[in-house]
């Protein structure tokens, strides 16, 4: 499920390629869909500021990523599917969600929320990386999540202050490393219970197949979970 197409105001591109690399790599087969719904705003992100005078679409813009091949998250259903997966980029807390603005008052799009209950419901997979886990924090009481470390560390985990709305969200924060260990699949958090995979991804400011790696365990993780 994706949010539209740059860091500041859509998908982390980076991480929905290496999504759908690992899924590739684990014979899945995958649909992209995103909110039919405008972005929250426009960043120019050669400057890091709105264009004030641009709208876009959510998934116009996220079926640039899609290469063309996507849907209206509407018409995602759990029958259709074994599993789902959210890539993180602001546009997860700008446009799937409010959290961007309202922090743990936050509201979630509706067909996001239907979604998440939905596969919920089913005891299919969730899988959410960097920011995105605040969405099943806000939809899925009590669920277990990371988004890596509750300190900043001297800036190599800038956005730490997230593990403490989540549990304002009422979830359960988990803190996990951005980088492989001799633990297999250490930096991906897997809430059996609720069948929720997380991992920090680009909450850590680390290098890039470290961040490739540690999706690479939740999407392992997740494919694991549907049992086939």
């Amino acid at each position: 499920v994706l949010s539209g197409c740059g860091v500041y105001d859509g998908t982390e591109i980076h991480e929905a390629s290496a999504i759908l690399v690992h899924l590739s790599r684990g014979g899945a087969e995958v649909q992209m869909y995103a909110p039919d719904v405008p972005q929250m705003h426009v960043i120019d992100h050669s400057k890091g500021q709105p264009a004030e005078a641009e709208s876009r679409n959510v998934l116009v813009e996220s079926a640039r990523i899609a290469r063309g091949k996507i849907a209206s998250l509407a018409k995602l259903t759990t029958a259709d599917h074994d599993a789902v997966i959210f890539p993180g980029g602001f546009g997860a807390a700008k446009n799937l969600s409010t959290f961007a603005v309202d922090g743990k008052d936050c509201k979630v799009n509706r067909e996001v929320e239907r979604v998440l209950k939905d596969f919920h419901k089913a005891g299919k997979p969730i899988g959410l990386c960097c920011i995105s886990p605040v969405l099943a924090a806000k939809v899925l009481s009590g669920a277990e999540v990371t988004v890596g470390h509750e300190e900043e560390e001297g800036g190599k985990w800038p956005y730490a202050g997230t593990a403490g709305a989540i549990k304002e969200l009422g979830g359960k924060h988990c803190v996990k490393e951005a980088v492989f260990s001799l633990t297999p699949f250490y930096e991906a958090h897997v809430d059996t219970k609720n069948k929720v995979v997380t991992t920090p991804a680009f909450m850590c400011e680390t290098e890039l197949h470290k961040i490739f790696d540690g999706i690479g365990a939740m999407v392992k993780n997740v494919l694991k979970l549907t049992g086939k």
